[in-house]
């Protein structure tokens, strides 16, 4: 079983900084590469860069009152979610399909319905 993960390419966990401005302060996110990698793929399918597809995450979470204490752990977890929501037929595998095309409340709705009924 570890064999799926052992022997996948080394350079997926290495981790780099990227340094980037949100509200014009000065920041740099160190995350491994898989995550930029997958970051970049969700911005690209809303034609944005990784850096505003960050910054908008940012805002977007500060909208919700999100504590966003350890902010690249909430990256981390968008880019698992993000997978997972493919993996799940949520989210289109289609690239040309932008995130912003899916129903977001629709698939919320569904999400939360199966937790409900995985707990009863």
């Amino acid at each position: 079983m570890c064999e799926l993960f052992i022997k996948a390419d080394a350079s997926q966990w290495q981790s780099r900084a990227h340094s980037l401005r949100i509200d014009g302060v000065a920041t740099s996110i160190r995350i491994e590469n898989h995550f930029w990698d997958t970051l970049g793929e969700i911005g690209q399918r809303d034609g944005m860069t990784v850096a505003q597809l960050i910054t908008r995450l940012w805002h977007e979470a500060m909208d919700a009152d999100h504590d966003l204490g350890n902010f690249t752990s909430f990256l981390r977890v968008c880019c698992a979610r993000y997978h997972a929501l493919i993996a799940a037929g949520e989210v289109s595998p289609d690239l040309g399909i932008p995130i912003a095309d899916h129903a977001a409340r629709a698939i919320l709705a569904r999400e939360s319905a199966r937790r409900c009924a995985a707990m009863n």
